[in-house]
């Protein structure tokens, strides 16, 4: 079964949909360091690199999944809903129409669901719709499949109209009688300080604005692009509330922000995942292609749901 993927990243939602049984013909973003991570593990891919509107024809595939760029829904972003960013869905549909696969998966933050997006939510359902495709979208959080880390997700999936389906998403499978995966678990054996992968610099006012620790026996906060507000490690010192927005290390013992590469591992993608020394990989830019990524996991688990359509 073959899949197109569309703002493709360093390839965590084609880890989870190779996982899940196809093979990912063609791959597409923009950042040129994330095509090098993507490439390291899935060489096979043509990853098209450059601008998606660029790109005037799409091979064949059963599947088309996409993750198009968030910063206007995101809690962390401008929030802006009239950003040109936030209209890309359109060069997905437009890959839709011409691929016509028989299903598609789009990701995205959790942020579409407020108020003042719903309208580009609504919006984006209608383009699939009216392009052949029976829609469902549903907010999944990846610490329910086994991921470390809380992350809430907008999962958008259709079936062609024709193959007279619908979309059933799949149920958690952890938090139950199995339980969340744990940062300890998520981060076993890795070094307590490895020193030159973590964003080493003071911790901001604006960082200690609130609590950014959780314990080993905890699924991790939230994994971030930015390696200013990345989560702090477990052997970090508590943080303690003084005031309102006001936090502050309970001792003066070494504090650090997790390191890109367990930052990764949170993410859900398999230990030992190669960061290529190229010239895009600053440290900067390798915490944002892992902040940016969709956790393998949890894409797998929304593409093993599909039903079977491909005979």
């Amino acid at each position: 079964m073959k899949a197109v993927s569309l703002f493709s990243g360093c390839g965590g939602s084609d880890a989870g949909v190779i996982a899940a049984g196809f093979n990912v013909v063609m791959a597409n973003d923009k950042p040129a360091y994330a095509r090098d991570v993507y490439l390291a593990h899935h060489p096979a891919t043509d990853y098209v690199l450059g601008d998606v509107t660029k790109i005037t024809t799409f091979p064949d595939a059963e599947l088309l999944v996409g993750c198009y760029p968030c910063q206007g829904f995101s809690q962390g972003g401008v929030r802006d809903p009239g950003r040109k960013i936030n209209t890309l869905y359109l060069e997905f549909a437009r890959a839709l129409q011409s691929i016509r696969p028989k299903a598609f998966i789009v990701e995205n933050v959790s942020g579409m669901v407020r108020r003042n997006f719903s309208h580009l939510l609504e919006d984006q359902i209608k383009v699939f719709t009216e392009a052949g495709y029976r829609v469902r979208a549903e907010v999944l959080n990846a610490a329910d499949f086994g991921v470390a880390q809380e992350r809430r997700r907008i999962f958008i999936v259709g079936l062609r109209s024709d193959l007279g389906m619908d979309y059933a998403f799949p149920v958690p499978t952890h938090g139950g009688e199995i339980p969340r995966t744990t940062i300890a678990q998520a981060l076993a054996g890795m070094p307590d300080w490895p020193e030159g992968e973590f964003y080493a610099r003071e911790f901001h006012w604006y960082y200690l604005s609130r609590d950014r620790r959780r314990d080993w026996s905890d699924v991790s906060k939230t994994i971030v692009a930015n390696p200013r507000h990345m989560p702090l490690h477990p052997m970090s010192p508590p943080l303690v509330k003084r005031m309102h927005n006001v936090w502050e290390f309970a001792t003066e013992e070494r504090a650090r922000r997790f390191s890109y590469k367990e930052a990764a591992r949170l993410q859900g993608f398999a230990p030992g995942m190669a960061f290529p020394d190229t010239s895009a990989g600053s440290l900067d830019m390798r915490y944002k292609v892992v902040g940016n990524a969709v956790p393998p996991p949890l894409f797998e688990a929304v593409a093993r749901a599909l039903p079977n359509v491909w005979d």
